[in-house]
């Protein structure tokens, strides 16, 4: 293998002409110079240099290598360039995996605001489930991801996480319902309904909120329809068919045949958080993504 650090050597020569101006330039002894070029010609396995009067000039061997340490020289250069620019979170790829009704409300604002600071760095998004994003970031598939963590729920070692909001569910009432009429429902009022299933995913974290919130309550809902999906539930409702719970950042386009009502006594909340990988805490581009983020769960 050969020595990089040798053929910069060998390049100062030939580009100088001389050994002892090389030298002089990069601030070795002629002697020093001169066992760099021997040490080089005998892992080329040719030589490098022959004499001319008082110089040197660089034999076919000598000019191939020469040229190939300039390239190496650029080369070098740009690693150090692209490295600083990473360094500096101006450059690169961060992988976001986030889920639906986050991807809907906070990340657009969020990826708006990074790239029109770090135009370099590049967003590799995609949407996963709560659950799966978090196992992606635990595999090292994923950089940022956006979650929903419960207050008292354990995290992995090595992590970071920093809480964007608290997202209340709403009662969903079919518009003309008779607890339409109140501003807040306690949730035991509907313990006699039917009601539509608007799980967020049969493995997601949020699935037990609303039937833990129901048992609070002292009830376990009726449940007449089940949908994993928003706004397919909100059609349901209303139709008339039942009542449910949505959490206010599934509700951006709420369906003009329901009503929606807080919750008290108690009121299921979905806390979503930014996690990311202590490892990754150096990076400015990590911190700029997450306080785009929390910027945007501020403006939500």
């Amino acid at each position: 293998m050969l020595d990089v650090r040798r053929m910069q050597v060998l390049r100062a020569v030939v580009t100088t002409g001389s050994i002892t101006a090389a030298a002089t330039n990069l601030g070795y002894t002629p002697s020093a110079i001169s066992q760099q070029v021997a040490g080089l010609e005998k892992q080329a396995g040719l030589p490098l240099l022959e004499r001319v009067g008082r110089g040197v000039r660089p034999t076919a061997a000598g000019r191939l290598l020469t040229e190939h340490a300039a390239r190496l020289t650029e080369q070098l250069a740009e690693a150090e360039s692209a490295l600083t620019a990473l360094r500096n979170g101006c450059a690169g790829t961060l992988r976001v995996r986030y889920f639906a009704t986050a991807g809907a409300a906070l990340v657009p604002p969020a990826v708006a605001r990074f790239r029109a600071e770090r135009a370099g760095v590049e967003l590799d998004l995609k949407l996963a489930e709560p659950i799966d994003s978090f196992e992606e970031l635990a595999a090292g598939r994923a950089d940022v991801v956006i979650t929903i963590l419960e207050p008292d729920q354990p995290t992995p070692d090595g992590v970071i996480t920093r809480h964007l909001l608290a997202d209340p569910f709403y009662a969903v009432l079919p518009r003309g319902h008779a607890l339409a009429r109140k501003r807040v429902l306690d949730l035991g009022e509907l313990a006699d309904e039917s009601w539509i299933s608007a799980d967020c995913g049969s493995t997601a974290p949020c699935k037990d909120l609303v039937p833990n919130a129901c048992a609070g309550a002292g009830f376990a809902p009726q449940i007449v329809v089940e949908s994993d999906d928003y706004a397919t539930a909100q059609g349901f409702v209303a139709a008339g068919l039942g009542v449910t719970l949505i959490p206010r950042l599934g509700l951006e386009y709420a369906h003009p045949g329901v009503v929606l009502r807080k919750v008290r006594n108690p009121e299921p909340v979905r806390h979503i958080h930014v996690v990311y990988r202590e490892e990754a805490a150096w990076n400015p581009a990590v911190i700029a993504l997450a306080e785009a983020l929390e910027k945007a769960a501020r403006n939500s």
